[in-house]
């Protein structure tokens, strides 16, 4: 079904250094404007982002430093970029939570106005995410074709469980799993040590204020040190214990805090 537009509708997606919205930055844009009768202009355009970028992220989007070298950087394209973009509402997937506030912080580091507050911002992640639902009994019915006439009795919801993870098992067995920036984090296997790997074991405290990142050190994954090995920031921020072992954080998180300072001491 065609789209019903009043205004222009443009769809972008973006390559970056990292996904930290305020220090990494483009590196490839591409956008797909749809004008109201039905006319769509495509364009992609390399960036050099002016700072490297990290081995890890060039692996999952194939963009190397040797490759945007001699590209032009977002302020060189960041006028005639705002006007190809002039009156034209947004879309996306995930654009509200990343490509969006990546995309301003960008126009803001150029000085070039781009005011997305009299925009539409159309994020089909989110349409996605209302109309096919997380619960568990819409995992009991996708699953199982069943429904769960008794969801949140224990009892229920117990059972349910168990045969969604069997028909998980069956459905999915032998199939790789990769997280949002395409990059493999395993294999569905009937095996609980590896479904524990895939989906718990970077965890270091319950509450998930502490994980472990790719290389299998504890960060803090909340805050203003959000990604920040915890050890160096009780090293160098000793305040930071104090803070949060009088705040109003989880027991176990305090322990595993605990733990990981009493190591650094230690070592």
């Amino acid at each position: 079904m065609p789209l019903n537009l009043k205004n222009p509708l443009t769809f972008f997606d973006l390559e970056t250094t990292g996904t930290n919205i305020v220090n990494d930055r483009i590196v490839e844009i591409s956008v797909v404007k749809v004008v109201p009768d039905g006319e769509t202009i495509t364009k992609t355009t390399r960036i050099n982002p002016t700072i490297p970028i990290p081995t890890e992220t060039s692996l999952i989007h194939g963009i190397y430093d040797e490759d945007i070298k001699d590209a032009p950087t977002f302020k060189n394209i960041a006028k005639s970029l705002a006007k190809f973009l002039e009156g034209s509402d947004l879309a996306g997937f995930n654009i509200l939570r990343f490509d969006v506030p990546v995309l301003v912080e960008e126009f803001l580091r150029a000085g070039v106005d781009f005011d997305v507050s009299k925009r539409k911002l159309i994020d089909a992640q989110r349409i996605f995410h209302m109309m096919e639902k997380r619960t568990l009994a819409a995992a009991y019915k996708f699953y199982c074709g069943k429904e769960l006439t008794d969801a949140h009795s224990a009892e229920a919801d117990t059972l349910a469980t168990l045969a969604v993870l069997e028909a998980q098992v069956q459905r999915y067995d032998g199939q790789s799993v990769t997280d949002n920036l395409g990059k493999e984090l395993g294999m569905i296997s009937n095996d609980m040590d590896v479904l524990h790997n895939l989906t718990s074991s970077n965890m270091v405290d319950l509450a998930g204020r502490i994980v472990k990142n790719n290389d299998g050190v504890e960060v803090f994954n909340f805050g203003k040190h959000r990604n920040k090995p915890v050890e160096d920031i009780l090293r160098r921020e000793p305040s930071y214990y104090d803070w949060m072992m009088n705040g109003d954080f989880p027991q176990d998180t305090k322990n595993r805090l605990t733990e990981i300072r009493l190591r650094g001491l230690n070592s």
